[in-house]
């Protein structure tokens, strides 16, 4: 099998179709593997930067708390659960938004730990494929 056959099979892993490289079955499931971690490494990224998106949400939420409860006539504070609002105290505000906040920081930190399994693994086949195809293969991510 000549790598012409392979020639832009996989979006970000393009092959020279002028060099006459083989490819093997493990070879091409290498780069499969590398593909996968690839799709996978770019959803948990999106996933990481939502979740810190929410968490400052929580914390701009919990500095509106504690101004309600300097002002004048502090009242029931909207606390958004599922679809709907309810109206909760002041203190009963805080602890869910302590809770969610718990929450998203433990969310992060998983999503930040399989990320660098992620990361670790395709850095683990660039070496193998880059040491096999050299110049030959692009493992690098586009720029947008």
């Amino acid at each position: 099998m000549s790598s012409s056959f392979f020639y832009g099979f996989v979006e970000r892993k393009k092959f020279h179709a002028d060099s006459d490289i083989h490819i093997t079955l493990e070879d091409q499931q290498k780069i499969n593997r590398f593909a996968r971690h690839n799709a996978k490494w770019e959803e948990l990224r999106e996933d990481l930067k939502s979740k810190k998106a929410d968490l400052q949400n929580l914390e701009d939420a919990t500095n509106d708390v504690d101004e309600a409860e300097l002002s004048d006539e502090p009242g029931p504070i909207p606390f958004v659960v599922g679809e709907v609002f309810v109206h909760l105290s002041i203190d009963e505000a805080r602890e869910k938004l302590e809770e969610a906040k718990q929450k998203a920081k433990k969310d992060i930190e998983s999503l930040e730990a399989e990320i660098t399994g992620v990361k670790a693994a395709m850095s683990d086949l660039k070496t193998q494929l880059y040491a096999k195809f050299g110049s030959s293969i692009n493992l690098e991510a586009e720029e947008e």
